[in-house]
């Protein structure tokens, strides 16, 4: 007879069949990432997901934590999971774990100015200059070996800024609640808030963008009265629209290497399709007398005092906890940074350069007949893409394309489990990294009893009733209204300027690290995260009431 205290492998549902590659991963535990992809992948993904920038990241620290990815059924599932050691040597692991992370966050400022962004700007250079419609077929393939061994790089480096990064907010957030107390569940977060990041800075510059076509009249019409479709061929009608147009483009050429969510081989960049900036433009045209700056000062005045009253409270405390707080502090104000700054560079203007490389070869196939569309090349593994290239243009992916998209189509329709696998013996982990990447990603949702009150986690503080308006993607955005509660499964960080007409957020994933709440902070409104069933059941246009400090939504 089996132990009935040995876990057993969860049932799949029948709409969702699952074949596992290999048969130990059945005996892992995943979880569906949600939070980073709710929608189903286009296959290309299977050989980009980090899963070996996880692992040679945890390495470099000597973690103890292992990273498996798989794509099933379109949908992107993952086990964090301890490596295969004994006991002992796994708790030596988390003591030797804590040293070296504990010495990147002494440097965490200074390793990314001088290790890691360097690095990362030479790849992208790499791949701004290389001259893609120029190349030869043989060149280009040379190319797509080097695009994927610089994106793993890229996605190595992203895990050895994450590790210390997260751990530094974590550990500062819980030393501050055993040290200096407080009520509040945002307390500690006050003393981080205010910084400039690469995320803010987006949504800052457009926002003097509309202050610059607020004195334009024609301009401002044109963002006033038209739909967002229509707006640049509407200005290029006009002088004035014409030098706006080249502002606008100028702004995309440093901040469009962006999309929709986090998936960005299958959505255009903002580049290629300015339609969200264009709309977050016209909300802000609709704000006249807002002064977004002055916000942005009071939240730097707020910091400040709340660093001064800190440090006032820890006068009569030993030396060793002062510099302690110090310490913390400092690793944890370059932390929440780069908690957006890594993602930018990394996530956005990396997999955008992996996109470009990939749109070359679907021009050139699409141009062969092989394939409709040249997007439709993401449909294509890196291993097809090659074939086909190789022997151009013999091999007609039109086929197998379809029955990509037909079952992507499909498996939309239905609701994926969160969890597969075999669960974990035990509790989780009680670590410092175990506990970070809980506040990142947040805990399992409470189980919905009474549909009128979500319990989910507080993200940031404030009280607010509005109107829900459920947003999956920036192109339903443009329901969005001043005053409106944005309601969304997870919020990536091109979705920033909606902040700045949202009253709050509700997110269906995340927790307090997560980049909805620390940009809802930034931005001083109330959110609430993780909620886990939100878009299922709230309803759009119902009016609800955010509570940020509770990490309570009640529809009314």
């Amino acid at each position: 007879m089996s132990d009935p205290a040995t876990p057993r492998p969860i049932p799949a549902p029948p709409d969702f069949p699952v074949t596992w590659e290999r048969p130990e991963q059945e005996r892992l535990f995943w979880t569906h990432d949600r939070m980073h992809w709710p929608d189903p992948l286009p296959i290309v993904y299977a050989s980009l997901v980090p899963e070996d920038g996880v692992n040679r990241a945890a390495e470099r620290y000597q973690a103890p934590i292992r990273f498996d990815a798989a794509r099933i059924n379109g949908y992107q599932y993952s086990s964090f999971h301890p490596p295969l050691v004994p006991p002992e040597e796994l708790e030596a692991m988390g003591h030797r774990a804590q040293e070296k992370v504990g010495q990147a966050m002494a440097r965490l400022g200074e390793i990314w100015e001088t290790e890691w962004f360097p690095e990362i700007k030479q790849h992208l250079d790499y791949w701004r200059s290389y001259d893609l419609r120029g190349a030869t077929m043989p060149q280009l393939l040379d190319h797509l070996d080097q695009t994927l061994k610089r994106h793993q790089r890229l996605w190595t480096i992203h895990f050895e800024v994450a590790f210390p990064m997260l751990m530094s907010v974590s550990l500062f957030d819980d030393f501050y609640r055993d040290t200096l107390g407080g009520e509040g569940a945002f307390d500690a977060y006050k003393l981080l808030q205010g910084f400039t990041t690469k995320t803010v800075e987006s949504g800052e510059e457009l926002w003097k963008l509309s202050r610059k076509a607020l004195g334009i009249p024609s301009v401002r019409q044109v963002l006033e009265t038209r739909a967002a479709q229509e707006v640049i061929p509407a200005l290029e009608a006009s002088a004035e629209g014409r030098a706006f147009l080249a502002d606008l483009r100028a702004y995309l050429d440093v901040y469009g290497r962006r999309g929709d969510k986090f998936d960005m081989m299958g959505q255009p960049s903002w580049i290629e399709d300015p339609t969200p900036v264009i709309k977050n433009l016209k909300d802000f045209i609709g704000q006249p007398d807002r002064d977004l700056e002055a916000e942005r000062a009071a939240l730097v005045a707020e910091r400040e005092q709340a660093i001064a009253t800190a440090r006032e409270k820890l006068k009569g405390y030993p030396r060793q906890v002062v510099e302690q707080f110090e310490f913390l502090l400092r690793a944890a104000q370059t932390g929440i940074v780069l908690s957006e700054d890594h993602g930018y560079w990394i996530d956005y203007c990396g997999q955008y350069e992996v996109r470009m490389v990939l749109l070359e070869f679907g021009r050139r196939f699409a141009a062969a007949g092989l394939l409709d569309r040249a997007e439709d090349v993401v449909h294509l593994t890196f291993e097809e893409i090659a074939e086909t290239a190789a022997s151009l243009p013999r091999i007609d992916r039109r086929g197998l394309v379809a029955e990509r998209k037909a079952e992507i189509e499909r498996f939309r329709q239905v609701q994926p489990p969160p969890a597969l696998g075999t669960p974990p013996p035990g509790p989780p982990p009680d670590d410092a990294l175990s506990r970070a990447m809980g506040k990142f990603f947040g805990a399992p949702p409470a189980p919905v009893t009474d549909r009128s009150l979500l319990k989910g986690a507080a993200g940031s503080p404030g009280k607010v009733r509005g109107t829900a308006r459920v947003v999956r993607s920036l192109a339903e955005a443009a329901r969005l209204l001043k005053g409106d509660v944005l309601v969304a499964e997870t919020t990536a960080p091109p979705w920033t300027p909606l902040f700045a007409t949202a009253a709050a957020v509700v997110t269906d994933t995340g927790g307090i690290l997560s980049h909805c709440a620390v940009v809802a902070r930034e931005y001083g409104i109330p959110a609430v995260v993780g909620v886990g069933a939100a878009t299922a059941v709230i309803k759009d246009g119902q009016t609800v009431e955010v509570d940020g400090d509770a990490g309570l939504v009640r529809v009314l």
